[in-house]
């Protein structure tokens, strides 16, 4: 990887980690659950990208990143869904016991 590359690379995450910020600060709490759905759904996304770029046959540096990759981003969708769910939870009518 040359040095502009990475230059190039770190720049765009910079970026995109100040947007994102921006994006996310901006989001009133009753849009919290659907965009948390997107969230998931994206990050299903990249577990796939991640498994292929982790299922090449040589051991690289690529590839520990993709397993690294398709760790951290299998628990963020467990972690999504279970929040999302645990939200949902919260607007269904108790049951009355008798």
């Amino acid at each position: 990887m040359t040095t502009e590359t990475l230059i190039s690379a770190l720049f765009v995450f910079v970026l995109a980690s100040f947007a994102g910020f921006e994006v996310i600060t901006k989001v009133p709490p009753t849009l919290h659950t659907p965009l948390m759905s997107g969230a998931n759904a994206i990050s299903g996304i990249a577990v796939l990208g991640a498994l292929i770029v982790a299922g090449e046959q040589n051991w690289s540096i690529t590839v520990i990143l993709g397993l690294i990759a398709v760790v951290l981003a299998t628990v963020n969708v467990v972690g999504g869904f279970l929040v999302t769910d645990r939200m949902l939870q919260m607007f269904k009518k108790k049951e009355a016991k008798a």
